[in-house]
């Protein structure tokens, strides 16, 4: 076995150990991008010998994904299986758990009506609000991670020479994973134990507010009352511990649905779904976007934001330094799994439930009446740099320096 071939081998292990912490016994539903199946293999091999039952492989493959949206009717895109749906549901329901080799292609889209785009998402969305609801309330284990595609790795190394791109991002998703390091299991259990230090010491501050501050940025954003900051591993329904993205450095809570006043400018490209959305901003109302630019990607910010009514509220702020791992490649991913790592970022869309006290065993209308917002969607969108300040607002209005030129002020 080469020295790559024992690297791919350490990631799965990271991932069945640290990311879906696979249970003996248990069910694992693995979706993955044709392209990385000598990947996917080497997991399913791994999960087995791990104990797992059954091992479910999705295959994805960008050019059937792409036929329908060149040659299906209109009416095609206004469909979502519902049996799709359901099968996932009772993933959640008996245990399962599951894995994404998330992959999105930034050009599949490229020359496609938004309205399609637009209408597909939503029906996926509706057909899939019982099964998204168990995602973001924890109830199974599950896990997004990546792996290298030639659209992709044409993307974020386009300056190479082609055959040099794929082995450029695989060792750059090797060190962002710590599966570099001699002992990635070892290494990830003290990074999560560093997140939920900070996590456990913004909790108890309790925070009102927080106050951004940035080039084309002027942001207040008010927290739920009893929020929790959470950050590096989750708990499901069953108390197993597991990683949701891997990798991670943010600490993330839950915004005030209505408490959202000001301007945001983004700081990297967003992907919606096969889609650049790059160099926009979005203003704020109690709690809604009123207006919103785009240098690239306007229709599909628009269609975004149009899914329904809680897509353009925020669900979820997220905290990231400056000086992280990822950040420190200097380099764009386009990417929103692994961006995100890089850069402080919000979310439209869907409230997690366990970023408020108790937030899992209230009743939908509960969780709305305590401030959280609902969609069908949920996506995050990078707003950090090197000039980004925030202010953290006590109850008393006292402010406090959370984030000075990208990064904390105080260590933990």
């Amino acid at each position: 076995m080469n020295s790559f071939e024992q690297q791919l081998h350490k990631y799965a292990e990271l991932v069945l150990k640290v990311g879906v912490n696979l249970q003996p016994g248990q069910v694992l539903y693995l979706g993955a991008p044709l392209e990385c199946a000598e990947f996917a293999r080497i997991i399913v091999r791994k999960a087995y010998e791990a104990g797992a039952t059954y091992v479910q492989v999705a295959w994805d493959d960008d050019a059937v994904t792409r036929a329908r949206f060149d040659y299906a009717s209109d009416e095609s895109f206004h469909y979502y299986p519902k049996w799709i749906a359901t099968s996932m549901e009772q993933l959640a329901e008996t245990g399962g758990a599951l894995l994404q080799i998330d992959v999105p292609n930034p050009e599949l889209y490229a020359g496609i009506d938004t309205a399609k785009v637009s209408a597909a998402r939503r029906a996926a969305a509706n057909a899939r609000q019982k099964y998204l609801g168990y995602v973001r309330s924890n109830r199974l284990s599950w896990c997004l991670i990546n792996a290298p595609t030639q659209a992709w790795a044409d993307k974020a190394f386009s300056e190479l020479p082609h055959d040099e791109r794929i082995p450029a991002l695989w060792e750059a998703l090797f060190h962002m994973t710590r599966v570099d390091q001699k002992d990635p299991v070892t290494a990830w259990q003290q990074h999560i134990h560093s997140l939920k230090t900070r996590s456990a010491w913004l909790t108890e501050k309790q925070y009102k507010k927080l106050h951004y501050s940035g080039p084309g940025t002027v942001l207040t954003v008010e927290l739920v009352d009893d929020h929790v900051w959470a950050g590096g591993s989750s708990f499901n329904l069953a108390g197993v511990e597991f990683v949701a993205n891997v990798p991670t450095e943010e600490v993330f809570t839950m915004p005030r649905r209505q408490g959202t006043n000001g301007i945001v400018s983004s700081t990297m490209p967003l992907i919606l779904g096969g889609m650049i959305v790059d160099r926009f901003s979005l203003t704020f109302q109690d709690g809604k976007v009123t207006d919103f630019t785009a240098e690239v990607g306007y229709d599909a910010l628009k269609a975004f934001l149009e899914t329904d009514e809680g897509a353009s509220y925020l669900g979820e702020i997220a905290l990231v330094p400056h000086a992280s791992p990822i950040s420190n490649l200097n380099r764009i991913f386009y990417n929103t799994g692994v961006d995100e790592n890089a850069s402080c970022h919000f979310a439209l869309g869907s409230s997690y439930p366990f970023t408020l006290h108790n937030g899992t065993s209230l009743s939908k209308e509960e969780f709305a009446a305590r401030g959280a917002n609902d969609s069908g969607v949920h996506e995050d969108f990078m707003i950090g740099s090197d000039q980004l300040d925030i202010d953290g607002e006590l109850a008393d209005g006292t402010r406090e320096p959370l984030f000075r030129q990208g990064n904390w002020v105080f260590s933990t």
